[in-house]
């Protein structure tokens, strides 16, 4: 597909915008590192939450979603679980409180308030670090390979390769499209840090929602005029020990592609993505762009309202454009290009509807916002990585006294070895799903048993964690050659007992953490858990301190919030499927569940 001259014009418009917004803000960005890493601990919770929503909006992401829609119907709503998508109600509801009354920058400086400051806190504090670099690297490898998918059907490169000066082999076409696009989101985050960041993500936000509003009505209007054929069990989320979806007398394209997938056996997928999910959640956010947006918010009443406006802000809109480009799938398919270097490649499904079906200037506009996706994820991953880098390596190791002016240039000069990284690990990566398995289960399954433990446990050291994130991490970079062609779900138990293992006998090999600063920490922070020791401690000195007893409330709220967050995910598919009954169900659970969570949530929020 040739872009018409409209749509050529939009994207540039917004590119140019883009690099702008980032020249505004380099000034005020550059005021200090608090500004530049987290916009000054000034920004509203509604346009942090927006931003984070914005985020999550990924080009990759979504790519992979409207294939899984298309795939397995209904029961995809399960899969994002993996990442696991209902971290964000832990967030909301207590996580992240408690980790925005810590006061720091990053998730490593962290490690200071909960460990102290000696051998085994420096060993905590380093491998927190080595994993926040490794997990972005991942992401933005991850968000490089999508961009370049995307935008290789609608610029074929038979139209530009007379321009370049060199040849490209075929299969790095994306990654050649991936490394342009990329220049402009290290333009404007380099520039205006996470001001510039967050006001992209608005103007982003703004034309998806418009976006995914025209691509639904697109499809629900193909849907009643042509209709669609789908297996039997497509239509619903509900499932059996196995899949049962036969597309052989449709599509028998789409059985290769469960079977690769390795998603047959569901049931005991499902089982494995609750087991590991709730884990994950309870361990707080990763280093990434999302603990990044918990630490700008201004108050830990708005972390959390931050946190919990997320789902609402996202979910519909996105789920009613990933909808609508799975409907126009299937009823297509036969008119999809999806062949790719003579396979047909289903992650290919979002970019050639919008081709075949999107008119001109809305194509411009779909484009620049898919595109302002891309950016978006990719631009506050590298803004948390530069900030482990120049906040946890080169002021804390290297030049504490550095002035604004050397820390600027450090800023820069850490985005551009990560991005450079980052391009390299993609250039090795198969496809968009393959590095999103790698991630949400090999590297965020190597963080659980450690951040776990040193929320709720109160005899937790720094050799612990240290040993535990290393006892995880190690599996996590090893197993995919270990266990070669194994769903990295499955190898999740033993990566865990080894990490636990390690968690154990490091915790037990050295004493407790200072008593001193389990005290502050368990007076500023209030987590419930095992603390016992620490709290009688405390009440001895602070008989008014009251202790946090919310575990209750708090685990009601997170079952409320997750079934909450589903019906937001389900009603608008069911409403692009034109499914009245099932549209209105789902939407009357999310209005109940909203009610209760404003007597149980919202009211108990803290003043603070």
């Amino acid at each position: 597909m040739i872009l018409h001259g409209i749509d050529i014009a939009i994207i540039v418009t917004f590119l140019v915008s883009i690099s702008v917004i980032g020249l505004i803000l380099k000034k005020r960005a550059e005021k200090s590192k608090k500004d530049y890493l987290l916009g000054g601990n000034q920004l509203p919770w509604y346009l942090l939450g927006l931003s984070n929503a914005s985020g999550m909006f990924d080009i990759s992401g979504t790519m992979w979603l409207v294939t899984i829609l298309f795939v397995y119907g209904l029961k995809s709503v399960w899969l994002p679980w993996l990442w696991p998508v209902f971290n964000q109600i832990f967030l909301m509801v207590f996580l992240s409180i408690w980790l925005r009354r810590s006061n720091v920058t990053t998730g490593a400086e962290w490690i200071g308030t909960r460990f102290g400051i000696g051998r085994d806190a420096k060993l905590s504090h380093g491998i927190v670090v080595i994993f926040a670099l490794i997990l972005g690297l991942g992401y933005m490898a991850y968000g490089f390979i999508g961009i370049g998918k995307f935008v290789e059907i609608f610029v074929p490169w038979e139209s530009v390769s007379p321009y370049i000066p060199f040849e490209i082999s075929p299969q790095y076409v994306p990654h050649f499209y991936g490394l342009i696009f990329t220049c402009f989101a290290i333009f404007y985050s380099l520039l205006g840090g996470m001001l510039s960041i967050v006001w992209v993500d608005v103007i982003h936000y703004v034309i998806m929602a418009i976006s995914c509003i025209v691509i639904g009505i697109i499809a629900m209007s193909a849907l009643a005029a042509h209709g669609m054929i789908t297996p039997d069990g497509w239509l619903t989320p509900f499932f059996g020990m196995r899949l049962n979806l036969d597309w052989s007398t449709i599509i028998p394209e789409v059985n290769q592609k469960i079977q690769e997938d390795g998603f047959s056996l569901f049931s005991v997928l499902f089982m494995m993505m609750v087991f590991k999910g709730l884990l994950v959640s309870m361990a707080g956010p990763a280093p990434n762009y999302d603990m990044q947006k918990i630490l700008s918010s201004k108050s830990p009443r708005e972390a959390a309202l931050m946190s919990g406006s997320v789902s609402i802000i996202l979910m519909p809109f996105r789920y009613f454009m990933i909808a609508g480009f799975a409907v126009l799938g299937m009823v297509y398919y036969k008119e999809l290009d999806l062949t790719v270097a003579g396979k047909i490649d289903f992650e290919q499904i979002l970019p050639a509807a919008i081709a075949k079906f999107v008119p001109v200037g809305m194509v411009g506009l779909l484009l620049a916002g898919l595109l302002s996706a891309f950016m978006s994820t990719f631009a506050g991953t590298l803004n948390a990585t530069q900030a482990y880098i120049v906040n946890d390596i080169y002021l804390k190791y290297i030049k504490p006294d550095a002035p604004n002016s050397r820390i600027k240039m450090i800023n820069y000069a850490a985005g551009l070895i990560m991005v450079a990284i980052s391009i390299i690990l993609g250039l090795f990566a198969k496809n968009v799903n393959d590095v999103l398995q790698w991630i949400v289960s090999g590297l965020y399954g190597s963080y659980v048993a450690a951040n776990v433990l040193k929320w709720y446990w109160w005899r937790f050291n720094g050799r612990g964690f240290f040993w535990g994130m290393l006892g995880g991490l190690i599996p996590a970079l090893s197993f995919r050659f270990i266990f070669n062609g194994v769903l990295d779900l499955y190898t999740f138990p033993l990566m865990l007992l080894i990490a636990v293992i390690g968690c154990i006998a490091g915790t037990y090999s050295a004493p407790p953490v200072d008593e001193e600063v389990l005290k502050k920490f368990y007076k500023n922070v209030r987590p419930w858990g095992f603390w016992k020791p620490i709290h009688d401690k405390v009440i001895a000195e602070d008989p008014t301190f009251i202790k946090n007893s919310n575990f209750k409330r708090d685990m009601f709220n997170v079952f409320i919030g997750v079934i909450w967050q589903t019906a937001l995910v389900i009603f608008p598919i069911y409403m692009v499927l034109l499914e009245g009954l099932p549209t209105v169900v789902a939407l009357s659970i999310a209005i109940v569940c909203t009610l209760i969570l404003k007597k149980t949530w919202w009211d108990k929020l803290p003043a603070d």
